[in-house]
């Protein structure tokens, strides 16, 4: 039975550890200093320190935050009970991973690893040492996710039959010069977020059709993506997604929508729109029985929120406070297998088109 619908009711935060953990990172980017460190002061969750194999970036960044810059890695290892967040390059997951104390629990940034190859080696290094082991997919995370989840759980929406993804905006490639270079961009580094996040709401799907390319006006590898993916005859879950619609704000765009057989949901992600100043975000409900759209009164951002919501879990699951870790490598890894399908289908040919009779 449906509830009635409240808006301010709907759940937009996990739960705080009773006792949090230290925390310490690897890698001292841009990322760290736009989310992880300002949600985790937030929360009150206490940072022991930064390690990156460039000390001065580390020491700048620790100044910055009043925190301690770790000479070596050596020294990072050694805090005791940390959780381990690896705010680092794909490439650099699975020899950190591979040297962290046996049972220890990690949160790795997505994605995990290069493909899917990577991530399965970095699967069997967190089974090996025992690790509790989460990937950095705070998207589910963010407030107003865990509300449309939430209105979801409760009936609001009635049965989930249409998913719909649409970006046209300008996104800074420049901030992160790692990628410069990469094979894989756009679904392994940005789209992988929204792929997650289906997998979340609609579960696995059957398969993927996707065509991923970039474009004349820059070197990133890939920018642009369109991808269906299929689960069957009763849903339509469709991703639209163009970084170089750089033309100014008025026509951009950063949204989903989500139907129902019985109300709707429309969400801003308003982060990516000026990234990373960004815009607030926003969900909206067309409930069941309802007559018109409400707005979901919103108590916090995908950034940084998501990504102490993220920690909270991991941090709880660690000491037993809660049953399941979301997004676990276990769990991430299917993401993974989605991401290699969505690449495996752009690079296979598409169905080719009957030429004119007699031509």
């Amino acid at each position: 039975m449906t509830e009635s619908f409240d808006p301010g009711a709907l759940r937009q935060w996990w739960p705080k550890p009773s006792k949090p953990r230290p925390i310490v990172i690897f890698g001292a980017g841009s990322i760290v200093g736009d989310a992880h460190l300002p949600a985790y002061r937030k929360a009150g969750f206490p940072v022991a320190g930064i390690y990156d194999p460039d000390h001065a970036k580390a020491a700048a960044l620790a100044k910055e935050w009043d925190i301690r810059a770790f000479e070596d890695e050596a020294a990072a290892f050694l805090v005791p009970g940390a959780i381990f967040d690896l705010a680092t390059p794909p490439a650099a997951h699975a020899a950190i991973l591979g040297r962290l104390p046996i049972g220890a629990a990690a949160l790795i940034q997505k994605p995990m690893g290069s493909d899917l190859a990577a991530a399965t080696a970095i699967l069997e290094i967190c089974r090996t040492r025992k690790l509790k082991a989460a990937v950095n997919f705070q998207l589910r995370f963010a407030p107003m996710m865990l509300a449309l989840k939430d209105a979801i759980a409760k009936g609001h929406l009635g049965e989930i039959v249409d998913f719909d993804a649409w970006l046209a905006l300008a996104t800074p490639w420049g901030l992160w010069p790692f990628l410069k270079g990469l094979p894989r961009i756009e679904i392994a580094m940005h789209s992988i977020h929204y792929l997650d996040l289906v997998r979340g709401l609609l579960g696995n799907p059957q398969g993927v059709h996707a065509k991923t390319i970039g474009h004349p006006n820059h070197d990133v590898a890939q920018t642009r993506t369109a991808a269906i993916l299929d689960y069957g005859d009763r849903v339509r879950c469709v991703l639209s997604v163009n970084h170089d619609h750089d033309f100014g704000r008025k026509f951009q765009a950063c949204e989903f929508r989500i139907s129902g057989t019985s109300g709707a949901a429309y969400v801003k992600l308003g982060v990516n729109l000026d990234y990373p100043r960004g815009e607030p975000d926003e969900l909206w409900i067309r409930p069941a029985g309802g007559s018109d759209w409400v707005a979901v009164p919103l108590e916090g951002a995908w950034f940084p929120d998501a990504f102490a919501n993220r920690m909270a879990n991991l941090q709880r699951f660690a000491t037993g406070e809660d049953e399941e870790l979301i997004g676990s490598v276990e769990d991430a890894w299917q993401t993974m297998a989605l991401v290699e399908a969505a690449y495996q289908s752009s690079a296979a040919p598409a169905t080719a088109i009957a030429p004119l009779p007699g031509q």
